[in-house]
């Protein structure tokens, strides 16, 4: 017995989930799952159910027979017209005919004869086949006088009586022509986390709104849109430390040396040309100089670009597995939530993840600690020495943080961060992540105890430094590099900012 997933679009009659419940149990199909909601689309409903292989065949093939059975995402074409009726009884009635004849769906009619215009009827159609739209129009044209408003053959303008194909439409035009397969997936995927949400006091439309967001904002903030907050520190002599914050997501870090150049965290895979141009204006385009690529989680706002670099990438081998199930809730006690997989599966897609081939995960605890967090390994780039602690998987398990007390350097990921210095539009697009998910912790009592442990250890950084004069730098993974004040972060330093195809 498997479990299986199918979506199904069925007639707005009485009977019909009884129908299609009496096949599943024919074939001794369980069902796992359905969710159906006329506030979101009058004719699809979703489906999860147990059944054998041989079972499930039957199922479908039995739906598929009836019509029940959807397995293709085709959009509609989309058509608004006026057409000017005689005034006499059985007019209406006559038009109907036509529009019924040739298979359209009536997404809009309006009429009133004590309007402006009394002869004259505005109606919007929903045309399964675009071969017919011609035909409808031609027979139309021979008995009316028509106007065209708006005639739409990309599914943009359908309304919400087929609103997952205008979702799936959607979904396209950020990913790119997809097999009908891939996308009914997708959708019954989304329709899932609805259903979730919904249980949860959520509107139906607020999440597929987030989801598309998700997808839109980083496309309208790439190529010629692409820009970047940027923070320089010179840390010795002869390093430099550089902040860059993309428009989403999370910061990527680079300190750079003489002899060789090592990277903290990479953004989304969607930014990589953006971000290898900005690198170029800072001095910065030579990847050859990279010497390794330091991933703090798998987050794909963290390490979605690492794929594109030939230097060995190292992380948490948790964080490796994380990228092998596709589910940032892995190891943790969120395992099983359909929100976080989902998510993950989502933003990798809509963010263009490349997972790196060459990787070296960190060892196993050396026995030092530094706080709360176990020392498991260090790295050297010039003079600087950097730890890598073993975080405790409050923000995703296999998180981890790098350390210098000797040059005041914490590397906090996601469980510090100076939100205050965020910019609307970042914090807005953060939101989005905030509400698919709940909460974007997968733990929320570890992350606040790392949360605390990292600040405790910033400000006893800050009193070894103090007779030099140095403060302890805060590089959380988003928002501004920081240092401790009264308690709280303060942003460090001036922050300049990068728009592609202009100097900073």
């Amino acid at each position: 017995m498997k479990k299986f997933s199918f979506v199904a679009h069925m007639p707005d009659t009485p009977g019909s989930l009884h129908r299609a419940a009496e096949i599943i149990k024919k074939y001794e199909g369980n069902i796992n799952r359905i969710q159906f909601d006329r506030r979101i689309d009058p004719g699809t409903v979703f489906y999860e159910v147990t059944a054998s292989d041989s079972s499930y065949k039957k199922i479908t093939d039995e739906l598929a027979f009836i019509g029940y059975l959807q397995s293709s995402l085709k959009p509609l074409d989309f058509l608004k017209f006026c057409v000017y009726l005689p005034n006499r009884p059985g007019a209406l009635y006559e038009f109907l005919g036509f529009t019924t004849s040739a298979g359209a769906n009536i997404a809009l009619i309006d009429f009133d004869d004590k309007g402006r215009h009394p002869d004259r009827l505005t109606v919007s159609l929903n045309l399964e086949q675009s071969a017919i739209v011609d035909r409808l129009l031609d027979t139309l044209k021979s008995r009316y006088r028509l106007e065209i408003i708006e005639y739409d053959k990309t599914g943009k303008h359908l309304d919400d009586t087929v609103f997952y194909v205008r979702f799936a439409q959607a979904v396209r035009d950020l990913i790119g022509e997809s097999e009908d397969a891939f996308l009914l997936s997708f959708l019954a995927e989304t329709n899932h986390i609805a259903q979730e949400l919904m249980d949860r006091g959520c509107n139906p439309h607020q999440v597929f709104e987030s989801v598309l967001a998700t997808g839109q904002t980083m496309r309208a903030t790439s190529g010629e849109h692409f820009y970047a907050d940027v923070q320089q520190f010179r840390i010795t002599d002869t390093a430099t430390l550089f902040c860059f914050q993309p428009p989403c997501g999370g910061s990527l870090f680079i300190i750079d040396t003489p002899k060789e150049r090592v990277m903290i965290d990479t953004c989304y895979g969607i930014y990589h040309h953006d971000i290898m141009a900005m690198l170029s204006r800072y001095g910065l385009g030579d990847m050859s100089r990279i010497s390794r690529v330091i991933v703090t989680h798998a987050d794909a706002d963290h390490c979605g670009a690492s794929g594109f670099f030939s230097a060995p990438v190292s992380m948490h081998h948790a964080t490796l597995e994380i990228l092998r199930t596709n589910n940032r809730a892995y190891g943790s006690r969120s395992e099983g939530s359909v929100l976080e997989e989902f998510y993950t599966k989502m933003v990798n897609l809509f963010s263009k993840f490349n997972v790196p081939a060459d990787v070296e995960c960190f060892s196993a605890p050396t026995g030092i600690t530094r706080g709360i967090f176990p020392v498991i390994g260090s790295f050297r780039i010039g003079e600087i020495e950097l730890e890598v602690l073993d975080g405790l998987g409050g923000h995703t398990c296999g998180q981890v943080f790098l350390y210098s007390k000797e040059y005041g350097l914490i590397f906090a990921a996601d469980s510090v961060i100076n939100f205050g210095s965020m910019t609307k539009e970042r914090a807005d697009y953060s939101s989005l992540a905030a509400f698919l998910v709940t909460s974007v912790n997968v733990d929320s009592d570890l992350a606040k105890q790392e949360r605390v442990a990292l600040m405790a250890l910033a400000e006893e950084t800050d009193r070894a430094l103090a007779p030099s004069g140095r403060r302890c730098l805060i590089c959380g993974g988003h928002g501004a590099v920081s240092v401790m004040a009264n308690g709280k972060l303060a942003v460090y330093g001036d922050i300049m900012r990068y728009e592609a195809g202009r100097d900073s």
